[in-house]
């Protein structure tokens, strides 16, 4: 018998490997042949070919995160979390020898069952949004920052507000950064479509979601925004699924995936948006402008408020536009003070959300932490939609946090009597010398931005205490040695792969010989090999093997690179349970890539994930300019390899260097 396999995980580093390693090693126990193609951070691997395909007598997807299932037609397709790739793979494969499991139909749902065997492990709706929002993110970053180089640089100040000159390069920039916005919002529906419909719901996602975005389509000078896009990418998604449950007769099911289902599916969702969703929400903001307009000679701090409630409500969607267009008017009129708070409220969401992301390492995990660079970078520019990541992850405790930090910049602001003379805001206004009232302008800003800080790191939940981890979607609860284990080395993987232990020190850069890792002993000599680790403690383990990459001319300072290790074991413990321990940094300090393994007979408090103290320790050394991933390389290497019960008790065994080494030597 011929069985195939996928694997996959949200981070695609440490449970991808897992998952494949131990399906392989049931299948050769089964006596089954296998071929497993994993689809990880760097890429799809051991890719299955058309005729394996044709050969197989049934498919196992083990993956957390959207598998194109195209290719499956008419085969038997059993469809489960990573997790049971990890902990029940011979279950599994036995479940497809015994042909208890569906034929895959491009016009069914094959997964339904399987489906309901993840539910328990996580929820479906977070697992869809963050499919649409990770697609979504790069296309903020690119149009975002481009925008605020193009202004900083080529703007000029004119009563209609800040404006680069037509014909300029820099117009051409913010053209394009333009152009990356535009995609924004139908990427978000398209990609949440698709991971509920697969590759069917991307076409009407994506319209969807040009519709939502594009109020002209319904009569809007706004469009509906990042939440209206939201709305469109789970309509398309579920349309286009219940169009898939529809039976029809066998003419017609090859055409269905690519015309029937995308066709039927787009014009239900764009006629519903025109005609049901999108032209009460027109009335409802020239409603919403009217009423702006007739405040104008209520409580200034009422105004206020409610200009900065409305601006960081939905981040550039057709509330914040409402407010926008009212005090861009205004400027119009001559009356500057309304534009003032507006200015203020426009940054505080992408740099009060950018900030909370970078000090506070227990409520935002690495990847957060380092987008949120990034998003603090255009808040400076008043680019409010940097924030939209963060609150669509998390609406509930995001959006209110931001809300009433805009709501007191704003209404600091009005009291301040600050007021702008352009239609736009954030620190480049007052920069460029837009901003009447400066200082008062700063402190509106600055006392905003701290009370969402504030608020967010109070309301959110530490990323520790989460049962699922469901930003990852990898961490599942339980109690077992070897699911602890798994969790750990996920959640240190995730951490490497956005880079957030990065330290440097004050030389210049050091430019590093690129090494091609095809092993663990291309980067593991036998003076990095330590059988009888004399360290108590973990920072005198630490201390030790980094004196052995010191005496082999693997870094030029013992002291820096510590700083790179401690950091990281700051984020959480490298100790990943079962008697392992990783610790890792990248850092301008280390030369070359290098890999040095002791071995603690006594073993070492590591503060490991299932309570085990440290006897195999791995650290690994990485430049900080490396640009071939060598760390990820390595952890998915012995991701793989430590999971082999057997294995873990050679190491431990060996007597001499020589032995580890020949062991090591299978670590690929």
């Amino acid at each position: 018998m011929k069985i195939l396999a996928i694997t996959s995980c949200p981070n695609g580093i440490a449970h991808t490997y897992m998952a494949a390693e131990n399906l392989q090693k049931a299948a050769a126990k089964l006596g089954v042949e296998m071929k497993v193609e994993t689809q990880g951070s760097i890429g799809v691997e051991n890719q299955l070919t058309e005729q394996e395909i044709r050969e197989a007598d049934g498919i196992i997807i083990a993956a957390d995160k959207t598998v194109v299932k195209d290719r499956f037609v008419g085969k038997k397709l059993l469809v489960v979390g990573v997790q049971d790739g990890i902990r029940r793979p011979e279950e599994l494969i036995q479940r497809v020898m015994k042909g208890n499991v569906p034929v895959y139909q491009a016009e069914s749902r094959s997964a339904e069952g399987s489906s309901q065997e993840n539910k328990p492990k996580q929820n479906p709706i977070y697992r869809h949004l963050m499919n649409g929002v990770s697609y979504m993110v790069p296309f903020i970053v690119i149009g975002g920052l481009l925008i605020a180089i193009a202004l900083t640089i080529g703007g000029e100040k004119t009563p209609g507000g800040l404006v680069i000159p037509d014909g300029s390069f820099w117009k051409t920039v913010q053209d394009i950064g333009s152009a990356s916005f535009t995609f924004m919002i139908p990427i978000l529906a398209g990609f949440i479509a698709m991971s509920i419909a697969d590759r069917p719901g991307l076409a009407p996602g994506m319209i969807g979601g040009f519709i939502a975005a594009n109020g002209s389509f319904y009569g809007s000078e706004a469009g509906a925004g990042f939440i209206g896009g939201i709305i469109a990418g789970f309509l398309a998604g579920y349309v286009a699924l219940g169009i898939r449950k529809i039976k029809v007769g066998r003419a017609l099911q090859p055409i269905m995936p690519i015309i029937i289902i995308p066709v039927l599916a787009s014009l239900i969702v764009g006629l519903i948006f025109v005609f049901v969703i999108g032209a009460p929400v027109a009335q409802l903001f020239e409603a919403l402008t009217g009423w702006l307009a007739g405040m104008q000679g209520t409580s200034s701090i009422l105004l206020a408020l409610i200009l900065g409630a409305m601006i960081s409500f939905d981040m550039g969607g057709p509330v914040n536009k409402v407010a926008f267009l009212f005090g861009s008017a205004m400027i119009g009129e001559g009356n500057y003070e309304i534009m003032g708070p507006i200015a203020v409220a426009i940054c505080i969401p992408p740099i009060g959300m950018g900030l909370a992301a970078m000090i506070n390492k227990r409520k935002f995990a690495p990847a957060e932490r380092e987008a949120g660079k990034a998003t603090f970078t255009m808040g400076l520019f008043g680019i409010t939609e940097g924030a939209i990541p963060f609150a669509a992850q998390d609406p509930l405790r995001v959006i209110p946090s931001i809300m009433v930090g805009s709501m007191v910049g704003s209404v600091i602001a009005m009291l301040g009597n600050v007021g702008d003379k352009v239609a736009h805001g954030g620190p480049i206004v007052a920069v460029l010398g837009a901003v009447d009232h400066v200082l008062m302008f700063f402190i509106a800003v600055i006392v905003g931005v701290a009370v969402s800080v504030v608020l967010v790191s109070l309301l959110k939940k530490d990323i520790a205490a989460t049962v699922t981890s469901d930003a990852a979607g990898e961490a599942m609860p339980g109690h077992s040695t070897a699911g602890a284990g798994q969790s750990a080395i996920t959640t240190m993987a995730a951490a490497e792969s956005s880079a957030s232990t990065t330290v440097t020190n004050n030389g210049p850069a050091v430019s590093s010989q690129a090494i091609h890792i095809e092993k663990l002993t291309d980067i593991v000599t036998m003076d990095l090999i330590n059988l009888d680790l004399a360290g108590t403690t973990r920072d005198a383990v630490v201390d030790e093997m980094i004196r052995a990459l010191e005496r082999t001319g693997a870094v030029s300072s013992a002291s820096d690179f510590k700083q790179a290790i401690l950091a990281r074991e700051e984020e959480g413990s490298t100790g990943i349970g079962m008697n392992i321990a990783i610790p890792h940094g990248k850092s301008e300090a280390v030369l070359k890539p290098s890999v040095v393994f002791g071995i603690k007979q006594g073993g070492v408090d590591w503060n490991s994930a299932d309570g085990s103290e440290a006897k195999l320790i791995f650290m690994i050394a990485v430049p900080r300019n490396s640009k071939e991933n060598a760390h990820l390389k390595v952890l998915q290497m012995l991701s793989r390899k430590l999971m082999d019960d057997h294995f873990r008790e050679a190491l431990l065994a060996v007597k001499t260097k020589e032995e580890a080494y020949q062991l090591l030597d299978q670590v690929h």
